[in-house]
């Protein structure tokens, strides 16, 4: 006996299995046993068939006398709609699953038994698929006017626009598909003809809401279709009804290229009316563009080479639809002629495939025989696709490995066994696969085995992977672990783009930037990647909406690489770009970010000349720009700075040198305006004469050390000398000390002012005479007088560290001799130490930050501040005997004079200031990376120790201990 008749009897014998359970259960099916043979086979190869048979046995009398198929979407739905009057929810869901179940069959009944072409089982589920739809939107329609009222519009009653998308757009759904909606409604306003009205907003998605559920829910009697609404505008974080002029706004200011694509088979299920025109005519123009769209061109190219990544990484053999040579590559090639020339030939403005495809023949835009082999093609795939899903009523498109459904699918295709099947389709899905690789110019194929690690970037960024697909691609060199973060972080960001106004420009861009930065991530930081790209995807969220910024770092490799370097190595800068995307223009120009090592003058008189130019392009009188200038170039000058230092062509000292000079001429900047726009409001005290100011800023602290850090805050004190009668000589009036006092109040205002540009310094004033209840702005003789009299020991320590920054050169010769008078004043060196040492302990008791996560730097026993109050210590301690220690501010040269000096033995000096670099280079680190504490090691450990011996045995007077 032939094989062929031994395995299509394997399909009998199932069958006649069917029949002879059905016959057991439903006896009345008894009288049709003599046409046994000519239904097994078609029972045999559809489980879906058997199995509402089981359930509905009337259903298989129908199908053996169903000469009323096929319907039209209008006789669908007069039989539909009697069953549906009146319905409630729980009638209404039931009714349908029966009807959409009923009709199912009976049409899968059709296509098993020869009875019509699969072209006709397509537009069939289609018109069952429209009936459905529309007839539960009409009965819930009904029903929510009834409870709400009705929202009226121009042309009558507002409807709910529904597009049907892709396959049901095009009336070639398939058996089991789920459906792709849209849902747009005319215009807002509210309901009218209840009690309550209802904002039309509310209605129509509550409309929405019940209509997902009548179809999309899974009852005891199954379901209708499932229903994905992603191809909305916004994607599934957008509205889920959308009024006509937000459609419209999405479409010309936002609409990509594939909802171009997508729109080609978007039809309106609504019966026509003036509505139904007025969505039409918003797509047509977004769709079809009139001129040959270069762009076009270019992102069909690109949809092409990610179908081919796709299949290539998805390893998508035996799918039918997605696979080479598939369902998809055909309508591929008939979009892509929709969308190059649709906007000149009306006629390729059509939904249905067979009709594109007349349209381009008609055209010559490829020849009859090529069509022809095109479509034959589509209906045979299209024909393996039915029988695959008929045979349970499952959305699959994937070749069978079991040998009976291999031996159904391939009877149900006309073919002997199996094998000869498969020869069939490969010859189909080859002639498809060359005129989908001919349509554009493009050389994906040729790389076909080419994995090179750009491609694999590529192919992680634009595909729509699982995680297991995710971690193929990147490990190695990736681990699994970081795969599945950086897999994680990147699903997170494309979700937070779905609530960007990105526009199709900056889409594009953000789709050819995304693969570069994580090729070089992978590059570059292999070890650190996901770190890393976390930094960068927060650079990246804070510009999607710059497309200039985006390309910028696409169009400027050099500067891509610079980011990367830059938020790898710092948590800190990578927030400053974040928050202010201006300084992605500093990348521009590498120069700049490598800083010579000039001392503090050179670096002070630079700075000068830079920030002089920057203002000469703004009015002085335009405070905000002023301001705003002052920000920005604080920004870059910092970020120069920064990458300096991360580079290691800056050592801290110097680093810290450039941050004070920065500081010092910014304050200037900000005392000569404050100075100008004070004056004019009330005059120049009358004291005064020439270019005299008669005020001066002192610093303190880091600032007065010449220490500063990225993000120090600024200690300041302001003093002046006017005499006590001295008044303003302008139209307001004020008493000098009153005028300093206004001048340090907008000094204060222009350096604490938050703008768009941040903070340009945080300041203290809290080392003022009599602190926080003492003046602004102190007189000099009252400073002078304070310091001798009411300072206590902390305040002559703060002191040490304190000199004149800007102002009045007399009143800062004046501070300074001032400085020097106090801190040689004799002192009772037990006294102090006990002063010193009670003022470190209540400093760590209340500024020391407990972590388990490591070390404060800072705070911590031998840490930074121990080595300061040491230097403090001796300066008070031997200034009387020794004036000279007085000479600098900053501890590193106290500690050098006190070893000059002999004051301390040479080799606690060397100890001190080896430790004190060390911490302060650690600490630097930590600001830039964003850590508040430091890890134990062992150079932390034993510099630490090293200076808490000194410090014993120095202020506590204890021998000192071994590590």
């Amino acid at each position: 006996m032939p094989t062929t008749e031994i395995k299509n009897r394997i399909i009998r014998q199932k069958g006649e299995a069917y029949w002879s359970q059905l016959s057991d259960e439903h006896p009345s099916l008894q009288a049709f046993s003599d046409k046994k043979d000519t239904f097994s086979e078609i029972l045999g190869s559809s489980e879906f068939l058997f199995r509402h048979f089981l359930q509905h046995p009337q259903w298989f009398e129908t199908c053996l006398n169903d000469e009323h198929l096929p319907l039209t979407p209008e006789e669908y739905q007069a039989r539909l709609l009697p069953t549906l009057n009146g319905a409630d929810e729980n009638t209404l869901h039931q009714a349908l699953r029966r009807f959409r179940h009923e009709y199912m069959v009976r049409i899968a009944w059709r296509d098993l038994s020869g009875q019509q072409p699969i072209s006709t089982s397509l537009v069939q589920v289609s018109a069952l698929a429209d009936a459905l739809i529309m007839g539960a939107y009409q009965t819930l329609y009904q029903q929510l006017c009834r409870q709400y009222g009705t929202p009226e519009g121009e042309h009558g009653p507002q409807p709910m626009l529904i597009l049907g998308m892709g396959k049901l757009g095009g009336k070639e759904l398939n058996f089991s598909s789920d459906i792709d909606l849209i849902f747009v409604y005319p215009t807002k306003g509210e309901t009218a003809g209840a009690r309550k009205p209802l904002e039309n907003q509310q209605f129509f998605i509550r409309l929405a809401q019940k209509l997902i559920s009548a179809l999309n829910k899974i009852t005891v009697d199954g379901q209708v279709f499932r229903v994905d609404m992603r191809l909305r505008p916004f994607g599934e974080s957008g509205p889920l009804v959308m009024h006509m002029a937000s459609f419209e706004d999405y479409y010309q200011e936002q609409g990509r290229h594939w909802e171009r694509f997508a729109m080609v088979k978007a039809r309106v299920l609504n019966e026509p009316s003036p509505y139904r025109d007025m969505i039409e005519d918003i797509l047509k123009p977004f769709t079809y563009r009139r001129y040959l769209d270069f762009t076009t061109i270019d992102s069909l190219r690109e949809m092409k080479q990610l179908i081919a990544s796709e299949q290539r990484r998805r390893q998508l053999k035996g799918n039918i639809k997605l696979g080479t040579g598939g369902i998809r590559e055909v309508e591929f090639f008939a979009q892509s002629f929709q969308l190059i020339h649709g906007g000149r030939e009306p006629s390729l403005q059509v939904k249905g495939l067979r009709e594109t495809l007349d349209a381009i023949k008609a055209l010559d835009l490829a020849s009859s025989d090529e069509i022809d082999t095109l479509y034959d093609g589509y209906l045979f795939l299209r024909k393996a696709e039915h029988t695959l899903q008929q045979m349970n009523d499952e959305q699959t498109q994937l070749l069978p490995e079991d040998p009976f459904r291999q031996q159904v699918l391939a009877a149900a295709l006309g073919f002997a066994d199996y094998p000869q099947f498969v020869d069939g389709l490969n010859t189909v899905t080859h002639t498809i696969h060359d005129m989908f690789r001919d349509l554009i110019d493009t050389t994906e194929d040729s790389h076909d085995d080419d994995d090179t690690m750009f491609k694999r970037c590529c192919d992680a960024w634009h595909l729509t992977l699982d995680e297991a697909e995710f971690k193929a691609l990147l490990s190695p060199p990736l681990s699994d672990a970081d795969c599945a973060i950086i897999f994680q972080r990147l699903a997170e960001f494309k979700g937070k783009l779905s609530h960007t106004r990105l526009g199709q420009r900056g889409a594009d861009s953000l789709n050819k930037l995304m693969p570069e930065v994580l090729y070089q991530l992978v590059e570059q930081t292999p070890d650190k990647t996901r770190q890393t790209l976390t930094r960068l995807l927060n650079v990246i969220s804070a510009i999607t909406g710059r497309t200039t910024y985006l390309d910028l770092l696409l169009e400027n490799p050099d500067v891509l690489k610079q980011l990367i370097k830059l938020c790898d190595r710092s948590e800190w800068i990578a927030e400053q770009i974040q928050r202010f995307p201006l300084l992605l223009d500093e990348l521009l120009t590498p120069l700049y970010l490598q800083q010579q090592n000039t001392n503090i003058s050179q670096s002070r008189d630079i700075y000068q000349d830079e920030l002089r130019q920057a203002l000469l392009r703004i009015e002085p009188q335009d405070v905000e720009l002023v301001m705003d200038a002052w920000r920005q170039f604080r920004l870059c000058q910092q970020l120069r700075i920064a990458a300096s230092d991360i580079s290691g062509s800056l050592p801290i000292a110097c680093v810290s040198d450039k941050l004070t000079a920065l500081a010092e001429v910014i304050i200037e900047s900000v005392l000569t305006h404050a100075w100008q726009q004070i004056t004019e409001k009330y005059g120049k005290p009358t004291h005064l004469t020439d270019e005299h100011k008669g005020f001066a800023v002192i610093g303190y602290g880091k600032l007065g050390g010449y220490e500063l850090g990225y993000g120090s805050d600024l200690d300041l004190v302001f003093v002046h000398n006017a005499p006590s009668d001295s008044t303003t000589d302008g139209k307001r009036q004020l008493g000098a000390s009153q005028f300093y006092i206004k001048l340090a109040q907008r000094m204060m205002h222009l350096l604490n002012t938050k703008t768009l540009f941040g903070q340009l310094y945080e300041t203290d004033l809290r080392l003022r005479p009599s602190g926080n209840a003492g003046l602004l702005c102190c007189h000099i003789d009252g400073y002078e007088k304070y310091q001798r009299e009411d300072a206590w020991t902390w305040e002559h320590q703060a002191l040490v560290r304190a000199r004149g920054i800007t102002g009045e050169p007399t009143l800062l010769s004046r501070f300074e001799d001032i400085r020097k008078h106090i801190l040689c004043l004799p002192r009772n060196v037990a006294t102090l130490k006990q002063d010193v040492s009670a003022m470190r302990e209540k400093m760590r008791t209340h500024l020391l930050n407990h972590s388990d996560e490591g070390i404060d730097l800072k705070q911590c026993s031998g840490g930074i501040t121990d080595i300061e109050f040491m230097a403090q210590f001796w300066v008070l301690s031997w200034a009387n005997r020794h004036p000279e220690i007085t000479d600098y501010p900053d501890n590193l040269r106290i500690l050098a004079q006190a070893d000059k000096l002999g004051i301390i033995n040479p080799g606690d000096a060397k100890t001190l200031q080896s430790a004190y670099l060390t911490l302060r280079n650690h600490y630097h680190q930590l600001t830039l990376a964003d850590h508040r504490f430091a890890h134990h090691s062992k150079e932390l450990d034993e510099t630490r120790q090293a200076v808490s011996d000194i410090w014993q045995h120095i202020i506590e007077e204890k021998e000192a201990t071994n590590p």
